[in-house]
């Protein structure tokens, strides 16, 4: 397993894994992601914040990453963070440890570039995902709901926000 910075090249199987993704949140009840904007994910590859894990030659998860996530994270935002979103994966590789991949990248990038927290968070109370990010390190800081969500994706109006973090220092 490697990981590496996502390409344009990659940006039909980015939107296969986030259509995977959402169906099987919306089969299992929970919060959904709204279909995110070609454009969004394309300067996420263009400013090397879109992510790939790659098994082989195949790419079998990614994410996007921010340094900056003021409207959920607000005076926790000053903070050197790195900020971990959308990690969507191929269910043929689910049960491989691939988010605890993500946070042993996640804690070597950090280190390396000055960062003091990983940060995530998910919409809505899925008591199976906070259990798994707890599992991989992550202090579960509870939940509650968005004041505002003006300029953030659709579905954070759909439930509380959970949050998550690793202190690194």
């Amino acid at each position: 397993m490697h990981i590496k910075n996502s390409d344009i090249h990659d940006l039909d199987k980015i939107f296969e894994l986030y259509r995977i993704a959402t169906a099987f949140m919306k089969s299992k009840n929970q919060v959904h992601w709204p279909e995110f904007s070609q454009d969004l994910i394309i300067k996420e590859i263009e400013e090397n914040r879109q992510w790939k894990i790659m098994i082989e030659d195949q790419v079998v998860g990614v994410w996007a990453t921010t340094f900056d996530d003021e409207l959920i994270w607000g005076e926790k935002n000053n903070d050197p963070s790195i900020y971990i979103h959308r990690i969507a994966s191929d269910p043929i590789f689910r049960g491989r440890g691939l988010v605890q991949k993500i946070v042993d990248w996640a804690r070597d990038y950090s280190k390396q570039n000055g960062l003091k927290f990983i940060r995530l968070d998910t919409v809505g109370n899925n008591e199976g995902l906070i259990k798994h990010y707890t599992k991989c390190g992550f202090e579960y800081l509870g939940s509650y709901k968005l004041q505002n969500t003006t300029g953030l994706p659709a579905h954070y109006n759909d439930g509380d926000l959970c949050l998550f973090e690793i202190d690194l220092s």
